[in-house]
């Protein structure tokens, strides 16, 4: 008998069974990276999570013999639904064993609560937006996932599409060596860019960090409004995004475009924590994870390109390859061997070209899944 029970995430007994299942999936798989405790548990408190302010969601961990054996979350994301004039739910943080009849007990139970809601459509996986982990793993799962990026069983694809959810969307995530050197014709595009455009591209300002931040705001929220599934965020949650970044952005791998004295591009590199805080099992800082991250994360060797966009006007105009190259030579000079891209929508024809021209191959897909609800 499988029983699927709500989670109180206001309670912390509660809320602990629901964050520390996914030790039991992952148990033995070295590629997996235990996210840190106190991040989860801010993930989940509205005082912590803007997100929250906003929309709604549900946890439900399901039982086998008094056993936890699953966990899934129902969405309801409110300004996603606003924003694109649509009833759709979405499921999240969803892990399980090997197990179709748990699985499907916890779909049923994602899709009653958000039919209950008023909803015709689910979407997922999301944690908990498209501005969050975003999207299942459907191939190359014999290497540990980049920083912010999704990492699940092979088997979780099957499980979405015998209950019948179907591809929503593919999502690409590129890799790129340091030791890459650009075609000739893309140094020459670059070049000419730098005359003709009388571009400057600078480096992230710590000393007016939230000043750069609200330049960072009204390019992401603007320019990637065209994008599939992009809902932009609020004030509090670019805030939010802020004090994150803070504590893992190295200014050295973060880039404005200035054009005419104004902001038209930017880009964004962040070192893969995840090759540090892969070594810490138990996701705890306290006493000797923090001594651990220190340590490993001063040898770092590959860094994740999050975001990277240019104001419509000035796109096709050599800007992109331009970021790319500034980034890729901050990565030599910081001894990355490698770069991860991602994620790129699958048919974001204009962004895979100048990725795919300047020498990233696809490495890896997440697929995003639709489900009708009857």
């Amino acid at each position: 008998m499988i029983e699927v029970r709500p989670v109180d995430i206001k309670s912390k007994k509660d809320l602990k069974k629901f964050i520390k299942f996914p030790w039991e999936v992952y148990k033995g798989d070295k590629n997996w990276v235990p996210p840190l405790i106190m991040d989860m548990k801010a993930k989940f408190n509205p005082k912590s999570n803007p997100f929250l302010l906003h929309s709604q969601i549900q946890p439900f961990l399901a039982y086998k013999d008094n056993k936890i054996v699953g966990r899934i979350v129902g969405i309801i994301n409110n300004n996603h639904n606003k924003t694109f004039n649509e009833k759709t739910g979405f499921f999240g943080f969803f892990e399980t064993f090997q197990d179709e009849e748990v699985s499907k007990a916890l779909l049923d139970k994602a899709v009653q609560w958000v039919k209950s809601k008023g909803m015709d459509t689910v979407r997922g996986p999301a944690n908990f937006s498209c501005n969050d982990d975003w999207g299942a793993l459907i191939d190359n799962f014999d290497e540990m996932p980049m920083l912010l990026m999704p990492y699940n069983p092979p088997y979780y694809k099957t499980f979405f599409e015998k209950y019948g959810f179907t591809k929503a969307k593919d999502v690409l995530a590129y890799k790129m060596s340091t030791e890459h050197k650009f075609p000739d014709r893309i140094v020459k595009i670059i070049e000419y860019a730098k005359k003709k455009q009388k571009i400057i591209i600078r480096n992230l300002n710590m000393k007016k960090y939230m000043e750069e931040i609200d330049i960072l705001k009204n390019i992401y929220n603007k320019e990637w409004e065209q994008n599939w599934g992009f809902v932009p965020m609020t004030d509090e949650e670019f805030e939010h995004m802020a004090k994150e970044l803070k504590t893992i952005a190295d200014p050295r791998f973060v880039f404005f475009v200035i054009a005419n004295g104004k902001p038209v591009g930017m880009s964004i590199c962040l070192p893969n924590a995840n090759e540090a805080l892969i070594k810490i099992r138990n996701g705890r800082l306290f006493p000797f994870g923090l001594l651990k991250l220190l340590y490993y994360v001063k040898k770092i060797k590959s860094g994740r390109l999050l975001i990277l966009g240019v104001a419509k006007e000035f796109r096709n105009k050599g800007i992109e390859p331009m970021l790319f190259d500034v980034t890729l030579k901050a990565a030599q000079e910081a001894g990355w061997e490698w770069g991860e891209m991602s994620w790129v929508l699958e048919d974001n024809v204009l962004m895979r070209n100048s990725i795919e021209k300047g020498g990233g191959v696809v490495y890896k897909t997440y697929r995003i899944f639709d489900f009708t609800i009857k």
